[in-house]
């Protein structure tokens, strides 16, 4: 939501099913990380994504991302072979 327009925490809120102070904290944590900033608007505090970190988030999780990819591609391709096995075994004991 964010990434589209900056909202105050009220509007963030509206969109949760989850209390306010519940997204204040979580809102609180993303600041933290520099994943979103408060910006001062008049009256209004609006949140605005920081979009450059998530970059940086996103290169730091590729090689777990390769690495789990591949993986769990081997894993897909083991169960796969693993029941054709089966199958085969099965039809034959018939």
């Amino acid at each position: 939501m964010l990434a589209v327009s900056s909202m105050n925490l009220n509007t963030v809120a509206e969109n949760f099913e989850i209390s306010r102070p519940a997204i204040s904290k979580q809102i609180k944590i993303l600041v933290e990380f520099g994943l979103i900033r408060i910006k001062q608007q008049g009256r209004e505090r609006l949140c605005e994504i920081q979009l450059q970190k998530l970059g940086e988030v996103n290169d730091w999780i590729a090689p777990y991302r390769n690495f789990w990819s591949t993986k769990l591609d081997n894993l897909d391709l083991f169960l796969k072979t693993q029941k054709r096995k089966n199958i085969k075994f099965s039809e034959k004991q018939k």
